[in-house]
């Protein structure tokens, strides 16, 4: 009965999440704590030890599920105020399944002894691999935000 209870308690709070879709995305900065990069991130690069860019992909992302969210896609003819948004929607996506992972862990009071099992198996499988992802998008999302905006302020100065 415990893996059917702490089941609909991932369920309810994994659907709760995509209340973050109404945050403000002013709110999220990718140069502020938590979301700025580590040092030891090296911008992103120490994810590529774990092959993230030939995983990323392969894993379901929810804004292909979910309409009103902003789909992750990055396009030739981007503009910097779409890349800002992409670097503000990888902030969401970190935070969601930061807290997300936090909460998993009220399984361990749902179903004493194996919830704590189920809680570390579902965040090493359903949510540190997504934070990943966004840790090391993040850094050239930015870079690709930086490079579009002095483009575009270029363009209106000619």
């Amino acid at each position: 009965m415990g893996f059917w209870h702490c089941a609909l308690y991932l369920a309810v709070i994994g659907l709760a999440s995509s209340a973050a879709a109404l945050l403000p995305r002013r709110w999220f900065h990718a140069d502020r704590f938590p979301f700025r990069p580590q040092r030891w991130e090296h911008e992103g690069k120490i994810y590529e030890k774990l092959a993230v860019q030939r995983w990323k992909d392969k894993l379901p992302d929810m804004s292909r599920f979910l309409p009103w969210l902003t789909q992750k896609q990055v396009s030739a003819s981007i503009s910097a105020a779409q890349a800002e948004r992409l670097v503000q929607e990888t902030c969401v996506a970190e935070l969601v399944h930061d807290i997300l992972a936090i909460l998993t862990f009220g399984c361990v009071w749902i179903w004493p002894g194996w919830g704590l099992w189920l809680s570390i198996a579902y965040v090493l499988i359903g949510h540190l691999p997504y934070i990943v992802i966004q840790r090391y998008n993040r850094p050239r999302l930015a870079r690709m935000h930086a490079l579009l905006k002095a483009r575009e302020e270029r363009a209106k100065q000619e």
